[in-house]
């Protein structure tokens, strides 16, 4: 046990690991529920892979100006500007032509990582940049200077977040509220795409592009599943963070693998996990809900067997008319109950007021296929059964449709009066 838990965190490596990816992992799940939420991942992605750019820049300017190397405030200076350079050009792009935003990040993202990417390897005598080690990260590697400047940065962009908490919420579910009442919605989204830039940026050099977006998407995406709350999100997509920080570094040191990857597979495992049991929107939560689901047919065929009978109407009546292969029936009477279409009388059932109008307009449904079918030459033998079938297709205007192109019957092709439509 000693060997398994306390013995790493006894290496210094492993404890500036653990401090820099946890103050990593905080901010970058707190905004990035923000990200989710605005369908920005992509974005975040293209930022990271955007800073290759900046490093260069600022690394060159560094050593060829104030010959320093590796100078990690101006390499995150110039990733920044990278970062606006990217959010202007891809706004650009899609504002003045018929390229969509997805496309216009897609092509400027790649665009500028490919400079980067060109600019290492035209100055590689100057820059001495490990691209590899830019993608991947090296967290169990991280010097001191990045702890500070992870730090500061994620003390500034969770101020802000906190300031203007509620602003970013109304702008993130309702922008047309929030300009209706004055928020300037515009310099939320820049400030926005500021603060993922500055995670991104104070972050690649630690973590490497990869775990930088997947610490953006997976823990927020992961406490998406959990909660209805901005608030209570933020908090657990922060807590999610740090626990696939904590668990993806005691998996790197116990099977020696590289540290990024761990962090991210056990990250991806916890979503995978809570997707499957997540009491709300997980896949067994999901699957129980189906298993509880009342056909809907056989709710309809219950409605038309008691409006025809007139009255109340034994459990064996219904049962003779309603098909019910799956044993849905006795489910489906109690949630019928439940959502005041039927009322018991004694051990019968009759319909409610609300059950009556949606009986109705079932037998309306009915009676106007059987007119169809009649006039489209249907054998007469066969229209009651088709039509049967038939009369639980009812969404998108069908039967009004049916009504009109008919000329509005009142009858069907047995003498039947045809109920007129209700909401």
């Amino acid at each position: 046990m000693y060997e398994l838990f306390i013995a790493p965190l006894t290496e210094v490596y492993f404890q500036k690991a653990l401090i820099g990816g946890s103050i990593v992992a905080v901010v970058a799940g707190v905004v990035g529920c923000l990200v989710v939420l605005r369908r920005m991942a992509f974005l975040g992605d293209a930022l990271a892979h955007a800073m290759i750019a900046g490093v260069a820049g600022g690394y060159l300017v560094m050593k060829m100006i104030f010959g320093l190397e590796a100078h990690a405030p101006g390499m995150l200076l110039g990733s920044l500007l990278a970062a606006i350079v990217t959010v202007a050009l891809i706004s650009f792009v899609a504002r003045i032509s018929r390229i969509k935003e997805d496309t216009a990040i897609g092509i400027m993202y790649t665009g500028i990582f490919a400079l980067g990417v060109v600019a290492v390897s035209i100055f590689r005598h100057y820059i001495h940049i490990d691209l590899m080690h830019f993608i991947m990260g090296d967290i169990l590697g991280v010097a001191d200077i990045d702890l500070w400047v992870s730090a500061f940065v994620a003390a500034g962009v969770l101020t802000i977040l906190i300031f203007f908490f509620r602003h970013f919420q109304l702008a993130t579910f309702d922008p047309i509220m929030a300009a209706s009442i004055g928020l300037p919605v515009l310099m939320l989204d820049y400030l926005l795409t500021t603060c993922v830039s500055l995670v991104v940026v104070s972050a690649v050099s630690m973590v490497g592009v990869i775990l930088v977006v997947g610490l953006l998407i997976t823990p927020a995406a992961t406490a998406y599943l959990l909660s209805d709350r901005l608030d209570k999100m933020m908090g657990l997509a922060a807590l999610f963070g740090v626990t696939s920080v904590v668990g993806g570094l005691y998996l790197c040191v116990w099977l020696d693998s590289a540290g990024g990857g761990a962090i991210m597979l056990f990250c991806t495992l916890q979503f995978l996990v809570v997707l499957a049991v997540a009491p709300k929107y997980g896949l067994l939560a999901r699957w129980l809900r189906l298993r509880r689901l009342v056909p809907q047919q056989v709710v309809e065929d219950v409605l038309t067997t008691v409006l025809r009978h007139s009255g109340p109407t034994p459990v064996a009546v219904i049962k003779t008319y309603v098909h019910d292969d799956r044993g849905d029936l006795a489910r489906a009477l109690r949630q019928m109950i439940q959502d005041g279409l039927l009322r018991q009388a004694g051990e019968d059932y009759e319909l409610t007021e609300k059950g009556d109008v949606e009986a109705n307009n079932m037998l309306r449904a009915h009676r106007l296929w059987e007119k169809y079918l009649h006039a489209i030459g249907t054998p007469h033998e066969e229209v009651h059964a088709t039509a049967h079938h038939l009369e639980h297709i009812r969404k998108g205007g069908a039967v009004d449709y049916l009504d009109e192109k008919l000329g509005k019957p009142d009858t069907d092709p047995h003498g039947k009066v045809i109920p007129g439509g209700s909401s």
